[in-house]
């Protein structure tokens, strides 16, 4: 068994009140980068940037994530968290198929219009960057994409199954619908309000009810 006892001098409590200190200046770095890649996409980070921007030391910043794509990571995994505790957790308590379908719209159409980043979609930004450049951040990235692609073509699978809506290819359809949904994003940068009404209108093509 290791030695996970603090080096010799140095208080319990006070090495506790550090790593707090520590956790949370993390938290605060991170956050600040999901918003600035929304705008410029990931590789618009850098330790330097971050540092500057909040005040700290750049030694600081690299003492706590080592490496640019160590930062990109976590910076990706933060956008992941608050899009599920936006998107997809107030959903959980509606009707599993088209219902549910529907209030994922309209939670997508919030995270994006209002926006909960600052540059609205993180994914869209944040995508273009490394569609092509294999390696840890992409794989992240589309990990996430299709994990989220899977949440819609499982909705529209349980709608079918259950003849809420005619038979359709559920994988298909959501690649579609994840199309227009960055579609949307775009137009909503671009200041088009109608963007939600046309998502809906998508949406509600794909959830025809059976003749």
């Amino acid at each position: 068994m290791g030695d996970h006892r603090p080096p010799a001098g140095v208080d319990e409590a006070v090495l506790d009140r550090r790593l707090q200190r520590g956790a949370r200046t993390r938290r605060t770095i991170v956050r600040h980068a999901v918003d600035v890649a929304s705008l410029e996409g990931l590789n618009g980070l850098s330790l330097g940037r971050l540092a500057a921007d909040l005040g700290l030391s750049k030694s600081g910043v690299q003492t706590l994530f080592g490496t640019k794509e160590n930062l990109q990571i976590a910076v990706a995994e933060c956008a992941r968290q608050e899009f599920h505790d936006a998107v997809l957790d107030p959903v959980q308590a509606e009707d599993r198929g088209a219902e549910r379908l529907r209030a994922l719209a309209e939670r997508w159409i919030a995270y994006a219009e209002e926006p909960l980043f600052s540059g609205g979609c993180f994914w869209a930004a944040s995508l273009p960057d490394f569609d092509s450049r294999p390696g840890p951040v992409r794989d992240v990235l589309s990990r996430h994409q299709q994990d989220w692609r899977d949440v819609i073509a499982a909705e529209l699978r349980h709608a079918a199954d259950s003849g809420q809506i005619a038979d359709l290819d559920a994988e298909l359809a959501a690649f579609q619908i994840d199309a227009v949904l960055i579609a949307a994003n775009t137009a909503f940068r671009l200041g088009d309000g109608k963007a939600g009404d046309k998502v809906r209108r998508v949406i509600d093509g794909f959830l025809t009810p059976p003749r």
